[in-house]
């Protein structure tokens, strides 16, 4: 594949951090979205060896806060996922000048995915890979939200993802920790969008998710019209493209084809 290397991109006066990866130029391009604490840099190799198994063009991009992108005002709003998905991410795409694109997301990504995907502003979109989404609050992920916040606090987690995030760290932690925790926040829900998915919907979810469970896929799969194909991986935990990655390189791959 041809590295088209990394770039910054003016998104509505924001510049976002990007990575683009060469591939058949009329496939459509898969759109990677990071999870909570993600980044361009934090995907690692996924994204050539993406587009090494589908032939696919690859974007990845750092949200505002988040890598090199700029940074945001604390505290994000409770709904800036909806907000991510729906205002956003169209204006992402209109600057990368694409037109036909698949999104591939991780955790907050898959869910910014599925709000994307079920508004108005998705026609772009033909198919939907995500991975461990959240449609709803449940309280496994709570409990681990608060255990990374003492983590963050009385171990090395700071220093480990300062290398991706640089002065963005704090913003990238306390931006996503913060608004999970927030006493309101239990109320999140954005299952009202998976009705207008309108495409072929790719869940994949590990047994060992210490964020979610299976309600997560079940919600999905029970909503979207077209139902949701489906792969429940053993012996992986929250990020099934690190724990299980040829497992999930082959199961996007055959999904696109």
């Amino acid at each position: 594949m041809a590295e088209m290397g990394a770039d910054v991109l003016n998104v509505g006066g924001v510049s976002l951090e990007t990575r683009r990866i060469g591939g058949d130029p009329a496939r459509p391009t898969l759109v990677l979205l990071h999870e909570g604490l993600g980044s361009v840099s934090l995907w690692r190799d996924f994204p050539d060896q993406l587009a090494a198994v589908t032939g696919h063009p690859v974007l990845a991009f750092s949200r505002a806060g988040y890598g090199r992108s700029d940074p945001v005002d604390l505290p994000r709003p409770l709904d800036y996922m909806q907000r991510e998905g729906r205002d956003v991410l169209p204006r992402l795409l209109d600057a990368a000048g694409l037109d036909r694109v698949v999104l591939v997301g991780h955790s907050d990504g898959a869910s910014i995915a599925l709000v994307h995907a079920g508004s108005s502003a998705g026609t772009r979109v033909e198919k939907v890979v995500v991975m461990a989404p959240h449609t709803f609050v449940e309280p496994i992920c709570l409990t681990s939200i608060r255990a990374a916040r003492e983590a963050y606090l009385n171990s090395d987690l700071r220093d480990r993802l300062q290398r991706h995030h640089g002065a963005n760290t704090d913003c990238a932690f306390w931006g996503w920790n913060d608004s999970w925790l927030a006493p309101d926040f239990v109320h999140w829900d954005i299952r009202g969008f998976l009705p207008a998915v309108g495409v072929p919907v790719l869940v994949i979810q590990g047994q060992d998710d210490e964020y979610g469970t299976i309600l997560q896929v079940d919600a999905i799969r029970g909503a979207v019209p077209g139902g949701a194909a489906t792969l429940l991986l053993p012996d992986c935990g929250h990020s099934p493209h690190r724990d299980q990655p040829g497992a999930v390189l082959a199961a996007i791959g055959a999904f696109l084809r």
